[in-house]
């Protein structure tokens, strides 16, 4: 079954709608549960392939095999979160596309393609995303409760350095001496919004680890437009420019409440906040998926997680303002 010719079901962009594939794992006593996993990260649903379980890998990887003439890392979706899956059913592959790896999760089956809006996906509170960091939210779809799937965080299991944003070295002198040259004003003020504690916690400690930037992070869509609504507010009242309080706004697509595209639209339709870049930071940007960002008119789209290209692009969009 292929996804990829699909993805233009949805009418518009910023329309704060996804279509979700609803996945299942039958664990052994019985009991199913149902997980739910954005139709934009998949390619490709296939049968259990002939797999190589290749040296060291980590314990959910069920191996390696060849697809289209590339190999690609399956992953035991009921390994991973530590569930036990039935074995007297043939599984089947979720073929995936997303920070720039192709990757394959093993699951039960699949039941249907939900189209809903991101208001319907409800975030998980601090407590619970610490205690279930493979689940962002959860959504209720025909009186099911469907968790949606943090499949970022299993490719960052097996390499860190394909999920989450890292410290890059800097060289300070260089950095002052670069200040002086492009003419920014630093620190420069990012409002950051991503609804993953992780991403938030690495990112902020990138940009910030030069002294060039302060990072204000919001848990997702939604907050980071109220956040904004209290800056507009303040600026009015106070008679000064909203750039004397914000430079510049980092989010991520996928989100619970309001996702980044939606932000993105309200953003440069609003006239006091329209000029303010806005900066696509996910793990869903791909060449098949760039119209997207450009349809709401993003400043710039960015691939999880090279903070060093972020860092670049930020300093370019300010150095041109």
């Amino acid at each position: 079954m292929a996804i990829s010719d699909n993805k233009g079901i949805l009418l518009e962009t910023g329309t704060n709608e996804l279509e979700i594939i609803e996945v299942f794992i039958d664990e052994v006593g019985g009991y199913r549960g149902y997980y739910g996993i954005n139709v934009a990260k998949v390619i490709k649903i296939i049968s259990l392939p002939a797999i190589i379980k290749p040296p060291n890998a980590a314990h959910f990887v069920s191996g390696m095999f060849n697809h289209c003439g590339n190999v690609i890392i399956l992953i035991d979706m009921a390994i991973w979160l530590g569930r036990e899956r039935r074995e007297d059913v043939k599984p089947i592959a979720i073929i995936t596309e997303f920070n720039r790896v192709t990757s394959a999760f093993l699951v039960s089956g699949i039941t249907r393609i939900h189209r809903t809006s991101w208001t319907n996906i409800k975030p998980l509170d601090n407590y619970m995303q610490n205690f279930c960091p493979a689940i962002t939210g959860y959504i209720n779809l025909e009186d099911k409760n469907v968790l949606m799937l943090d499949l970022e965080r299993a490719i960052g299991e097996i390499d860190p350095n394909l999920a989450v944003p890292h410290l890059q070295p800097i060289d300070k002198k260089e950095a002052v001496s670069a200040a002086v040259a492009d003419g920014i004003i630093y620190p420069i003020r990012v409002l950051h919004a991503d609804d993953s504690g992780m991403i938030r916690r690495a990112t902020k400690e990138a940009l910030e680890s030069g002294k060039e930037f302060i990072v204000t992070s919001e848990v997702d869509g939604s907050v980071a437009w109220e956040y904004l609504m209290d800056l507009k507010r303040q600026a009015i009242d106070q008679n000064k420019p909203l750039t004397d309080f914000i430079d510049i706004i980092l989010t991520d697509v996928e989100m619970p409440q309001m996702d980044g595209y939606h932000l993105c639209q309200r953003v440069k339709n609003d006239p006091v906040l329209k000029d303010l870049p806005v900066v696509l930071f996910s793990s869903l940007i791909t060449d098949k998926l760039l119209h997207k960002g450009t349809s709401v008119h993003a400043d710039a789209q960015l691939s999880k997680p090279d903070t060093r290209e972020l860092i670049a692009n930020l300093k370019a969009i300010m150095a041109k303002k």
